[in-house]
């Protein structure tokens, strides 16, 4: 699964009122996406209270096998449904089974007789093999099943379990239970959201599965299923394995999904809905799928259509092939999650979707990547416990790195390597956890950028301390060794361990036994033809460990490089390097493959050649953010001005963004590269970045380059452009407005809306509310801002009339991040009385954990 990192960013916006009222009044599209493509659902930088000791589920019963007959009730979101389930008791001899299923209307348990296959069998031929009803108590948690007798490990068993799932009902009544958690999710069920499909899909991660079957909801136990899904014959359906049968009466279908292969509980799915259907054949005859909704149908293959290369990739880095029947990927409306890995059919939110002129700012491959390497990771081979969930999070997460190392250069692996270990360094601010967790609260709490992206840097340290060709025959060890079966955290160390022949408990003993990370103070000598370096370990060595850290460390001296190898294994260390003279630079961790930080002082003459000097995306990136600010400086100033035609485009970017507002020596020559830039560099976000730069000057010279840009193929590009010339009011402000205000990205609709807001026009009101309606949740939170800037610029009587409006988005909107949104732009209405009583309420009633944690922010209103 991949989570909700929007949480971070908007908690960093909501200090205080103030901040949102300077926000809102400034708004623009130049940060590009305030929210990332990929909406995550779990909570990162929050602190995990510590919990009780979560063993592995205890197996006293195997489900072997599921079948379920489903229909449904969009009317009363409701489904009813048959279950047939073949199980066994596990090892000890049992009179019980024990089921979880929440929320459900028990009809009825049954007992049949051990017909070999259900899986085809007719409703008449199953009625015909009940043996006896079965006593059973239920809770609305717990279905416990008197089976009558005595049964041993020896002997199987099928029951039938006649019920109806109430997703809206389920209790509610635990500290572990999340409001948003329903298993399976009624989307626009009466159909009267404008513009909104109506849609059914489930969402199994961690026990949501038994809001919808009744099953053992544990991640160690594994089936085979067969779902019959009865629905509407205008509907397409997409479940877990093959479509083996169809069959219509009337207005109905019944579509057949069969899943051969076992897998666990919480990656069972289904989703239903009006899709149109892309399909791509691997060599083999492996068929891959891609449902999106019918106006993204002619884009399918522009969004998914690297997922064959991906496959064959992963395929092959991993030694074993794809094993699943099939896969699929579907986009649905108001999914909890950025995306989830149900096995052969992995479920996206909408924000996936996107014209093929969208994908040009950047495409989902990430996300993609992510959910396709749980087929492996997560689903092939299971972590056993929700403790160990870094042996599928952290793997999917480094997938992406391998992706993109591959597909995109390893630059731009390494650029978004700093993302991810930017996002785990922020939380671990407040929160330090071991990887592996046998005390926790929540299972929700595992789902947090330790388990994702400190996993995924863990393993890349892995992948460079042992090699490449030892880190992969590793893993096709691993997932060789435990296929369709269960694993925890010593299964994939021995592994490592049966492969190189070396005992690694060290590193698994530090990297994901212990908490925190390594902080590294650095003092550099030079003395009778010697580099002398004295490191400390500065972190907490009794709350984590001293660490022992294999690196490199190179030194140049006179233009030449040398590498060092060096062990890192005490709080206080010396090394020593020969030299002739004082060296040029030395690069601590010449790899750039520590999770840690390293504070090393080095003057600015030393920074300038590590620029220029250095090969890898890490050293040059810390190169220029050294450089900062430095513009007075004559050699700071060249190395950013050479940087602007850097190779790799995250360095002109950022070179670029340092000369906004610059009014120094040689600014003529540099507004010209600038403007060169922003007309011809071949990525988009440089471009941008160069219109936004060039718009900080405050002349005229470049209104052309912003007219010229409003053709661009990139929609970032116009977006940005638009803005920055509308902001100059020119003569043909209105006229440019108009051509753009419907267009199909909402990024250039809300550069648009920047300028109406400025304008404050009555007339232009309802202007606001319809392109903000059919929105995706991600456009709608940054178009709010927008919204109330032109709220706080118009009269009450528009004020007034936006309160019912932003109420109810705060009260209802599905998607938590617009909810606050909503709720911020509220908070500039409290002039207006009843505002304040709103929105204490909104507040008071709110259940979203997330949501209620970014209240708390606020104080008192």
């Amino acid at each position: 699964m991949t989570t909700d990192m929007s949480y971070s960013f908007i908690k960093k916006s909501i200090h205080t009122l103030s901040f949102l009222l300077i926000l809102l009044i400034t708004a623009s599209t130049t940060a590009a996406s305030v929210l990332p493509d990929t909406l995550y659902r779990r909570i990162p930088g929050m602190v995990t209270p510590k919990g009780p000791y979560r063993p592995e589920r205890a197996m006293k019963s195997d489900i072997l096998y599921t079948r379920l007959d489903v229909s449904f009730d969009w009317q009363r979101q409701q489904m009813p449904a048959t279950a047939i389930i073949k199980f066994k008791p596990h090892f000890y001899p049992s009179n019980i089974l024990e089921l979880d299923a929440k929320g459900f209307d028990v009809k009825e348990v049954v007992l049949l007789d051990s017909l070999s296959n259900y899986g085809d069998a007719s409703a008449a031929d199953i009625t015909k093999r009940i043996q006896k009803k079965l006593e059973y108590t239920y809770d609305k948690r717990k279905l416990n099943i008197k089976l009558g007798k005595t049964y041993t490990r020896k002997d199987t068993l099928y029951l039938r379990i006649a019920y109806t799932a109430r997703p809206n009902d389920i209790l509610r009544d635990q500290s572990d239970d999340h409001p948003s958690d329903k298993g399976l999710y009624f989307i626009n069920a009466d159909g009267m959201e404008e513009g909104k499909p109506k849609q059914i899909w489930t969402q199994g991660e961690t026990e949501g599965s038994s809001c919808w079957f009744p099953t053992i909801d544990a991640p160690n136990q594994k089936f085979t299923q067969d779902i019959y899904i009865t629905v509407d014959s205008t509907y397409k359906t997409l479940s877990n394995g093959l479509l083996v049968g169809q069959e219509t009466k009337k207005d109905l279908r019944t579509d057949h999904w069969k899943q051969t292969l076992p897998h666990a509980p919480y990656l069972a799915m289904m989703a239903i809905g009006d899709f149109a259907v892309a399909k791509d054949i691997m060599p083999g005859g492996l068929e891959l799928s891609y449902f999106v909704e019918p106006k993204y149908g002619g884009d399918a293959h522009a969004i998914f259509g690297r997922t064959p290369e991906m496959i064959g990739f992963f395929s092959n880095i991993f030694g074993v092939d794809f094993p699943w029947e099939k896969y699929a990927q579907v986009a649905v409306r108001d999914f909890v999650a950025g995306a989830m890995e149900n096995t052969s059919a992995t479920t996206h939110e909408e924000s996936v979707q996107n014209d093929t002129r969208s994908l040009i700012d950047g495409n989902s491959d990430a996300v993609i990547a992510h959910e396709l390497a749980h087929q492996w990771f997560g689903n092939y081979v299971t972590c056993e416990e929700w403790g160990q969930l870094p042996l599928n999070e952290s793997f999917a997460n480094y997938s992406e790195y391998l992706w993109s190392e591959y597909n995109d250069g390893k630059n731009e692996a390494d650029w978004q390597n700093l993302q991810e270990m930017k996002q785990y360094f922020g939380e671990a601010e407040t929160k330090q956890e071991p990887m592996i967790r046998y005390f926790y609260k929540d299972a929700e709490n595992m789902f947090d950028s330790h388990s994702y992206a400190k996993g995924g840097r863990i393993l890349h340290m892995l992948r460079k301390y042992t090699g490449d060709e030892a880190f992969f025959a590793s893993l096709k060890h691993y997932l060789q060794t435990h296929a369709f079966g269960t694993a925890e955290i010593d299964d994939l160390r021995i592994s490592f361990e049966k492969v190189t022949g070396e005992d690694l408990n060290w590193f698994f003993d530090q990297w994901f036994h212990r908490p925190g990370h390594p902080q590294l103070k650095v003092e550099q000598q030079f003395a009778s033809n010697k580099v002398i370096l004295k490191i400390k370990q500065a972190q907490d060595t009794l709350a984590t460990t001293v660490y022992r850290l294999p690196m490199k460390v190179d030194v140049w001296v006179a233009g030449k490089k040398n590498r060092y190898d060096i062990v890192l294994d005490k709080a206080n260390q010396t090394f020593e390097f020969p030299a002739a003279k004082k060296p040029d630079l030395v690069l601590i961790d010449g790899e750039s493959q520590l999770l840690g930080t390293i504070e090393h002082e080095k003057i600015r003459p030393e920074m300038a050649f590590q620029y220029t000097h250095a090969t890898d995306f890490l050293p040059k990136y810390e190169a220029l953010s050294s450089l900062e600010g430095k513009l007075a400086d004559t050699t700071a100033r060249g190395i950013l001005i050479r940087a602007m035609n850097d190779p790799f485009w995250k360095l002109r970017q950022m070179a670029i963004s340092n000369f906004s507002e610059y009014e120094g020596e040689g600014f003529v020559n540099i507004e010209k590269i600038i403007q060169e830039r922003a007309r011809l560099d071949p990525h988009p976000q440089v471009r941008s970045e160069a219109i936004i730069t060039l718009a900080s000057y405050g002349d005229n010279n470049s209104d052309s380059i912003y007219r010229q840009a409003l053709e661009d193929s990139s929609y970032q590009v116009v977006s940005v452009a638009l803005e920055k010339y509308l902001m100059g009011q020119p003569s043909d402000a209105g006229e440019i407005a108009v051509r753009f205000e419907d267009s199909p990205n909402d990024a250039i609709v809300t550069s648009v809306g920047n300028y109406y807001a400025g304008l404050a026009e009555p007339g232009r009101y309802n202007w606001f509310l319809e392109k903000m309606k059919r929105m995706k949740p991600s456009d709608k939170y940054n178009f709010l801002q927008v919204f109330g800037k032109y709220l706080i610029k118009s009269k009450q009587d528009i004020q007034r009339q936006s309160i019912p409006i932003l109420e109810s988005l705060a009260r209802n909107n599905p998607a938590y991040f617009v909810r606050f949104g909503a709720f911020q732009v509220l908070g500039l209405l409290t002039d207006i009385q009843g505002v304040n009583s709103i929105r204490k309420d909104i507040r008071a009633k709110e259940t979203e954990p997330k949501l209620k944690e970014m209240y708390s922010q606020f104080g008192e209103l």
